[in-house]
């Protein structure tokens, strides 16, 4: 039988002749930040003072114990190594690596003693490489496409440029006889509630003369097959399977797969989990272009998405725990769609698990983002093994339903003056047309693909165009106001988003010594965006009054506060057109979920994992049923979204009011929207608001909740930017249930934007809600939690950490 030896204890660093203690899993960084030889590069500008660790060469070395007999041979296993590097064991070239996604394994039988990786800098690799093949264009200064690496561990306009190097994944002994079970790659269907699972096997053998039997189980199901020469197949069918379903369509059972490989005994064993579930993309010509819509067990999804990246830029870093953290944070936004970025990495299998298990469907780009990607050698063969490699390894996950080729490659191709600075070079087409779709058809036909996203599909029309596959959204945020999304109804939009600075106590940890200020120093190292504080002025100048010099330390609060309502009205402006234009648009994901480090970005929840007022705009904007009035057709709709299983019909309030609290005018009108549709809703002529001072109301009525969850649902609609609305000084009254656990805000005025920062009263708080709009007589009771150092709260405290929209100074 295999046997498995760990070998996460003894290892050492060595730095400028000193022996350091190392962490394996872990990289050169952490490693020093425990050893004190560096400080936290999130604090700060400290991030400069370690960019020389990103241009060193390290060693990392350990000894091996002497192996045990019994086992004809032994290997060496590392899971992940990040990126280049030699390994030795006692002086003896095992071999060289060259790519972070992809594992290694070295036979070192009869071997012992010490060994030893060799990291080069990830820098002089890069460079190396690119002397050889030339120079290729790229969206950042930074040489990250000519090394299979983590790309955003050079920086991104969110994140630190901290080039790591080191023993990313878990590295073992493998001992074993016979033979071993070296790939398992499971293709999983189901029809007519039948279930069938083929697993192709392939072996290693030390014996060719051995008979070998493979056996798996699902349940009480079994079967065998005979290994002939390196592989075998095992098929098993399941009858009457529980479908696996996205989150809010129905559960996530799950199967475990057990597979055994024998000879005159137990050899090796493999398990999984599975589930059963059919995923389609269609892609049909209509009379709109063509789509991009999700089709999973023949249901047809408007995907509510969020973009991921590595949730640490040290991602060693990143535990299970922390895995199920943010994805739990998304299922309860509403989201029911993840894109693991192309910047970024192959999760770890924690990752999908937890989707697996939250039923959170993953859109998996792989590792090719902003820049132009040589396609020979030494890169060509790594691409390839590694799309190879984890492909098979995330093939059990019925999360995984889309293979996506590259982020925004085609489309810089296209329109960011690359093919004339390339000339004829090569570029990454042939990867996204040609190795990986080829790839994904050889060994996972269960599942589609994309060559890119954004991709219209096909050279003939423009790679972004909105009216073909995906759509990237980014004219607005850069150049336009977020009111410009209603301009186009995308098929689907992969991309979009609006920046906003983290929570306030995320930033004075990570600024511990600044007098805060937008422009303050440390604000503007944690602002990595071209232009971006430029672009938050701008975009709040729309909308709220901006002073003529722009905002000073003292006017921080009030900025911070606009801002990250600005966020929040930008991607609801957007979800809320392009759901209402359902089943023509078929998805938004927006840009982004997470952040992996403390800064000002698109991020619904920050470095430190606070929410900001996005994270619970999005419980909003995703939720199965959503209320928004829409200007459309030289007048008003009022769309009503249904997203869940069961029709919605009831009644709506429509109120038509003055910013003072009266009420101009009044009606009420039915609604009925079908399960999975959108029903619109004409506003009457007379009750569209008019000028600064007015604005409307709709409610769906208590009783309009036939199949759960419509009651109480409200849409706003006010017809002029805030800067021109003369509302009144803001009125409310205040209270504090006893432990400081509920904080209930009475208004006396109209109230817009009423939001509790809770961390301003103690960084470990937080607060359920965000953004409300009270009108004059309603109420809200907001909850508050995480109490650590304090056990009470009174009202004038938690009216000191009240911000809401105020009229024009």
């Amino acid at each position: 039988m295999l046997e498995v030896t760990p070998i996460d204890e003894g290892w050492i660093l060595r730095h400028d002749g000193a022996a350091l203690p190392a962490t394996v899993p872990g990289c050169v960084h952490t490693d020093l930040l425990a050893a004190g030889i560096i400080p936290d590069p999130f604090l700060g500008r400290n991030e400069t003072d370690v960019a020389w660790v990103g241009r060193r060469d390290w060693t990392y070395e350990t000894t091996l114990s002497p192996i045990p007999g019994g086992h004809e041979q032994t290997d060496l296993v590392f899971d992940g190594l990040d990126t280049a590097a030699e390994i030795r064991l006692d002086g003896q070239l095992l071999g060289s690596v060259r790519n972070m996604h992809r594992s290694h394994r070295f036979d070192i039988t009869g071997l012992g003693g010490r060994l030893s990786v060799n990291f080069r800098s990830a820098y002089g690799e890069a460079e190396a490489v690119r002397g050889r093949l030339g120079e290729r264009p790229n969206a950042y200064p930074e040489p990250f496409q000519y090394i299979r690496k983590m790309a955003c561990s050079f920086g991104w306009d969110w994140g630190p440029t901290l080039v790591t190097a080191g023993i990313w994944k878990r590295v073992r002994l493998e001992h074993w006889s016979t033979a071993r079970i070296a790939r398992v790659r499971p293709v999983v269907t189901v029809e007519q509630g039948v279930g069938r699972v083929e697993l192709h096997v392939d072996v290693e053998r030390t014996r060719v003369e051995a008979g070998l039997t493979l056996g798996a189980r699902i349940g009480g199901v079994r079967a065998e097959a005979t290994v002939d020469g390196t592989s075998g197949v095992v098929r098993l069918e399941v009858p009457d399977v529980e479908l696996w379903w996205p989150r809010g369509y129905g559960e996530q059972p799950l199967y475990d797969v057990e597979l055994w490989l024998s000879h005159e005994g137990l050899l090796d064993i493999w398990r999984r989990r599975i589930g059963f579930r059919s995923v389609e993309l269609d892609r049909g010509a209509d009379e709109h272009g063509s789509g991009f819509t999700f089709v999973v067990n023949g249901e047809r999804l408007f995907a509510r998405g969020v973009n991921w990246i590595p949730d640490d830029v040290l991602p060693s870093r990143i535990t299970r725990e922390r895995y199920r953290t943010r994805l739990t944070q998304a299922a309860d936004a509403g989201v029911d769609l993840v894109r693991v970025w192309g910047g970024g990495i192959y999760e770890s299998e924690d990752f999908y698990d937890a989707c697996d298990e939250l039923g959170l469907l993953v859109w998996q780009d792989f590792p090719f983002a902003c820049a132009a990607y040589p396609e020979e050698q030494p890169l060509r063969g790594e691409v390839e093994a590694e799309a190879r490699e984890n492909v098979v390894r995330l093939m059990p996950h019925p999360s995984l339903v889309l293979w996506n080729g590259n982020n925004e490659n085609l489309w810089g191709f296209k329109d960011w003056g690359w093919e004339q600075r390339l000339a004829g070079d090569s570029w990454g087409e042939g990867y996204y047309l040609g190795l990986l779709p080829r790839v994904v058809a050889e060994l996972d036909p269960t599942r589609p693909y994309t060559p890119g996203s954004p991709w219209s599909g096909s050279w003939d029309r423009h790679p972004n165009d909105p009216a073909h596959g995906t759509h990237h959204s980014w004219e607005v945020w850069n150049r336009e106001d977020y009111a410009d999304y209603r301009l186009h109804v995308p098929r689907f939009v992969a991309e979009f988003g609006w920046q906003a600075p983290p929570a306030y106590a995320t930033l004075r940890r990570a600024l511990p010594d600044e007098e805060l200020a937008p422009d303050s120093p440390g604000m503007l190292h944690h602002q990595k965006a071209d232009d971006g504080n430029g672009k938050l002025v701008r975009g709040l100048a729309r909308h709220f009054p901006v002073p003529e010099q722009g905002f000073s330390e003292g006017d921080f609060d009030r900025w911070h506060y606009l801002t990250q309502v600005n966020q929040a009205r930008a991607v609801a402006a957007g979800i809320e057109h392009w759901r209402s234009h359902w089943p023509v648009c078929a998805g938004t994901i927006v840009w982004q979920l997470n952040d992996c480090w403390p800064v000002t970005s698109w991020a619904a929840i920050d470095g430190d994992g606070r929410e900001k007022p996005l994270y619970h705009e999005l419980k909003r904007l995703y939720a199965d049923r959503l209320l928004t009035l829409q200007p459309r057709g030289g007048g008003l709709v009022l769309a009503v979204i249904n997203q869940a299983t069961e029709p919605w019909k009831g009644r709506l309030t429509l109120r038509r009011m003055s910013v003072e609290g009266g009420v101009v005018a009044e009606a009420g009108v039915g609604f009925d929207a079908g399960a999975r549709a959108v029903s619109d809703v004409r506003v009457p002529r007379e009750l569209e608001p008019v000028g600064p001072k007015e604005f409307l109301v709709a409610d769906a009525d208590p009783g309009s909740d036939e199949g759960g969850g419509g009651g109480g649902l409200r849409a706003l609609y006010f017809p002029m930017p805030d800067r021109e609305v003369p509302y009144p000084r803001p009125r409310f009254d205040v209270s504090v249930s006893p432990g400081g656990e509920r904080v209930t805000v009475t208004a006396h005025t109209l109230v817009r934007d009423l939001l509790l920062q809770a961390d301003r009263l103690d960084p470990s708080v937080s607060a359920d809600r965000g953004l409300v709009t009270l009108l004059p007589g309603e109420r809200v009771t907001i909850g508050v939690r995480g109490w650590e150092t304090l056990d009470h709260l009174d009202a004038e405290t938690a009216r000191s950490a009240l911000y809401c929209v105020e009229p024009a100074r």
